[in-house]
């Protein structure tokens, strides 16, 4: 990864910038994960509505992405952010001041978070389009890194709610979204290209090209794999080992923390050694990891598989958007939008089913395990594209596939 390059091409306040809203957007999306037992506990709901509770975010994200990304190719990356961001203030605000007073205000306030799981197809657009090919996996993999900000939520939010008060932990939020809006609009910029603008049928006839399926389902494996990973680790420890939600959120923050941060290294890996080896390696450790967490009883042995699992989850984000920009350069804005909804929509998948495999069966294992199974057909799925795909636009790729 030739880090020095990025000083000397594109623009690097930008790129900072747009981890910056990255990175608190989804400390902010994922909110109501770490905050859930606390939550949960106070308006007495059950696993399935805390499953819900903490997943509705996140398919709110994966629906609002398509449309912030319209919105991008019309009015500019940069604005979009603006809106999105005093939408989510407005919303933070409101649940600070007037509170959630029942499940349905929780599925709401998850609804208005899904503007901020939204940020995905606005900072990295915004990032990308001021980099040249061969540095995509980098720079996606650095903006992308901002999904730090659910590590941040579940190391700091329990523990705020134990101190303040559940609600008070909204108010809190507000603290670092308010500067980081304001570091964003004073020095943010949009990069000097051109952009056709699109519109939703360009989604659908995007959605045509059976390409743009693969993708869509990988980055459902990877990113819904990690988020909504993301946003169970401490319901999970808490129920599974009845840990403290602190203590819960700490090991939940080392988990999180391994797909985070190790993103960037995934994208870096795909740039050198191609993009599909990468993914299968990726992929597998996912699925052998969470088949290890569904069927070990042992605290630390449960947090050493799932940390592996995000981790892996974690570097096949970034080496699935290593490839995108080579497959649909031109509608890299549009594809965004689509894989990145299609990764919301994994993320609801998993969160949800684990609410309801806890629920229904008293375990979480049988959710684990059919998420384990996905990422095996991910595999397969490798099998039958990579010749065509090295063959075709990627014999004529900068950048290895």
């Amino acid at each position: 990864m030739n880090l020095a390059a990025l000083k000397n091409s594109g623009h690097l306040p930008t790129l900072i910038t747009s981890f910056l809203y990255f990175d608190v957007s989804f400390m902010v999306w994922t909110l109501l994960g770490p905050l859930g037992v606390q939550i949960g506990e106070s308006l007495g709901l059950n696993a399935q509505e805390k499953g819900l509770m903490v997943a509705v975010p996140i398919l709110a994200g994966a629906l609002l992405r398509i449309v912030l990304g319209v919105t991008v190719d019309h009015i500019g990356a940069k604005k979009t952010g603006i809106i999105a961001q005093l939408i989510v203030i407005a919303g933070l605000v409101c649940a600070w001041l007037i509170g959630l007073r029942d499940f349905h205000a929780t599925l709401l306030m998850g609804f208005i978070l899904g503007f901020a799981g939204a940020s995905f197809a606005v900072a990295l657009p915004q990032a990308g389009r001021w980099y040249p090919p061969n540095m995509q996996g980098l720079v996606m993999g650095l903006a992308g890194a901002g999904n730090i900000g659910t590590v941040l939520d579940a190391l700091f939010a329990p523990r705020l709610a134990a101190a303040f008060g559940w609600q008070n932990v909204f108010g809190l939020a507000l603290i670092p979204a308010v500067l980081v809006f304001f570091v964003y609009v004073i020095f943010s910029k949009e990069a000097n290209v051109e952009v056709k603008r699109k519109k939703f049928s360009d989604y659908i006839a995007l959605l045509k090209e059976r390409d743009s399926h693969w993708f869509c389902f990988y980055y459902l494996i990877s990113f819904g794999g990690f988020v909504g990973l993301a946003s169970s680790y401490v319901l999970y420890f808490k129920s599974e080992f009845s840990l403290s939600p602190v203590h819960a959120g700490d090991l939940a923050a080392i988990c999180t923390a391994a797909g985070a941060l190790l993103r960037p290294v995934g994208g870096g890996l795909a740039d050198r050694f191609g993009g599909i080896r990468s993914l299968y390696t990726f992929y597998t450790l996912a699925a052998v990891a969470l088949v290890g967490a569904a069927l070990a009883h042992s605290l630390y042995l449960n947090l050493a598989t799932l940390f592996i699992a995000s981790g892996a989850l974690g570097m096949a984000n970034g080496a699935v958007f290593q490839l995108l920009p080579q497959r649909f350069a031109r509608d890299i804005g549009v594809m965004t939008g689509l894989v990145g909804a299609a990764g919301g929509v994994g993320g609801f998948y998993l969160a949800s089913s684990l609410g309801y495999s806890k629920g229904l069966t008293g375990s979480y294992m049988v959710g684990l395990m059919i998420f384990a199974g996905l990422c095996v057909i991910a595999v397969a799925g490798l099998a039958v594209v990579k010749t065509r795909w090295r063959s075709t636009w990627g014999a004529v790729s900068n950048a290895r596939i």
